[in-house]
């Protein structure tokens, strides 16, 4: 007869990251359920416009606001982003310092395009 094995054992931090995705990932279900429900409602009784407006509208705006409250949870606890890269030390380049050298020195005259009138 073979043991029985252990219990899974999952951290605590992990296992409601995970539930929390799983209801973000139903949520758009569970939403298209519920702005699916009037098409019912007009089964059996003549359509009140008003009720069904206020009713998606409501159904809409509390989606927003769960799927708000699943983000905020499920954001805080993602990776830190890796720290911002440090720029490279200021240094000056031969070639950027030539250039320079004969963009002050260069005395030319810029020229006018051909056709245009002064």
């Amino acid at each position: 007869m073979s043991r029985p094995r252990p219990p899974l054992f999952l951290e605590r931090e992990s296992y409601r990251r995970r539930r929390l995705m799983d209801g973000a990932r139903a949520l758009p279900v569970i939403g298209l359920v519920l702005l699916l429900l009037p098409a019912l409602w007009r089964i059996d009784r003549a359509p009140n416009a008003a009720a069904e407006a206020l009713y998606v509208f409501t159904v809409w705006a509390l989606l927003i606001v769960a799927a708000a409250l699943l983000a905020g949870p499920l954001r805080r606890t993602e990776t830190p982003p890796p720290p911002p890269v440090q720029p490279p030390p200021d240094r000056t380049d031969e070639s950027s310092h030539a250039a320079t050298e004969n963009a002050e020195t260069d005395n030319t005259a810029p020229t006018e395009a051909p056709g245009r009138a002064p």
